[in-house]
């Protein structure tokens, strides 16, 4: 039965692509400022560049721009002209690099998962253990403890944190011990395979705490009420009275159960880590995704845009469908058809 639930969630990615990829076409090219008129202001400025008025691009040369753009025909018709290019995997140019869209997603994911995956995982390693050790010892002054450093956590942005860490760490005011941006080094290429690998290890280390600031508070302390909500249920209470130690039934019965809601968060992060973060790639001068997409929307560059949206919509769907899929890996019992 729960295979033919994830069939029909699989089927449903198709038609949901369709509606959030036509809205957002549609409003991109109904909004001002829409890809019409991004041409017409790039001819003007090469216009002026020349010597030559901003006038002189009369209406024929707007028509066949219409043309060229497939503005000439209704907004549905247009949709399906950038339908049938993506069926041959074909994302458009970018207006704002010159480069074809496909080129550029496929050379600035490799630099968002580093960081997004490396910061994903650490916050897992981190984050469970301590919200289980926050559990266990409830109410005692190590939870008392952590729960202050959570709480400053909770409460620091993460760009107030990038900064912060930067002027102590990288600044040279306090310490320099790290550099204060970029993937790499400048003479990256110069270096031996060892050095460059320890050179990208160098670079990860203050974005990638920035990464684990972003959940450190909230999945901790969701680990450690889920554990608790767990502990505090018959079937623990009865397997202690049938002989297990306390610790013995929290992590043979009650963790299990107890990482459900964690599971809820695994699956849509992966459209996360992949997406990037904008805010820490400015910070860091990250050349990711992220950035990529702020500068798709702020010059209006339609096709990356497009491009952009699609990706993320592809993984945001497959995310859904993963968490639901841990759900059950988690609890077998767990029948979504019910």
């Amino acid at each position: 039965m729960t295979g033919n639930y994830f069939l029909k969630r699989l089927a449903l990615v198709v038609p949901t692509l369709f509606g959030i990829t036509f809205l957002v076409f549609t409003l991109s090219h109904l909004a001002p400022g829409g890809p019409l008129e991004r041409e017409i202001a790039k001819l003007r400025g090469y216009a002026n560049l020349q010597g030559a008025s901003a006038k002189e691009i009369n209406q024929e040369e707007i028509e066949l721009l219409k043309k060229r753009l497939h503005l000439d025909k209704p907004i549905p018709v247009a949709y399906l002209y950038w339908l049938s290019e993506i069926v041959v995997f074909d994302l458009g140019d970018s207006r704002l690099h010159s480069r074809p869209v496909s080129d550029l997603i496929l050379e600035k994911i490799p630099v968002s998962l580093t960081f997004g995956l490396s910061g994903f995982l650490l916050s897992y390693l981190i984050c469970i253990p301590l919200g289980i050790g926050k559990a266990l010892k409830s109410g005692e002054a190590f939870d008392s403890s952590t729960s202050i450093i959570i709480l400053l956590a909770y409460s620091i942005p993460v760009f107030a944190f990038a900064m912060l860490l930067l002027y102590v760490f990288a600044s040279g005011e306090i310490f320099s011990w790290f550099p204060l941006g970029h993937e790499v080094s400048d003479d990256y290429e110069t270096f031996s395979f060892f050095d460059r690998v320890i050179d990208r290890l160098y670079h990860m280390v203050l974005p990638v705490l920035c990464y684990v600031s972003g959940s450190f508070a909230v999945l901790t302390l969701l680990m450690k009420n889920s554990l608790l909500d767990q502990i505090s249920k018959e079937y623990v209470r009865t397997a202690i009275s049938k002989g297990l130690s306390f610790k013995e039934a929290v992590f043979k019965h009650a963790f299990r159960n107890s990482l459900i809601p964690i599971a809820t968060g695994f699956g849509s992060n992966i459209s996360l880590i992949l997406a990037g973060s904008l805010i820490i790639e400015l910070v860091f001068n990250i050349d990711g995704m992220g950035l990529l997409s702020f500068q798709a929307v702020t010059e209006r560059d339609t096709d990356l845009m497009m491009g952009l949206l699609l990706v993320q919509s592809i993984l945001a769907l497959i995310g859904n469908i993963l968490s639901d899929f841990c759900y059950v890996w988690i609890d077998p019992r767990i029948n979504f058809e019910a």
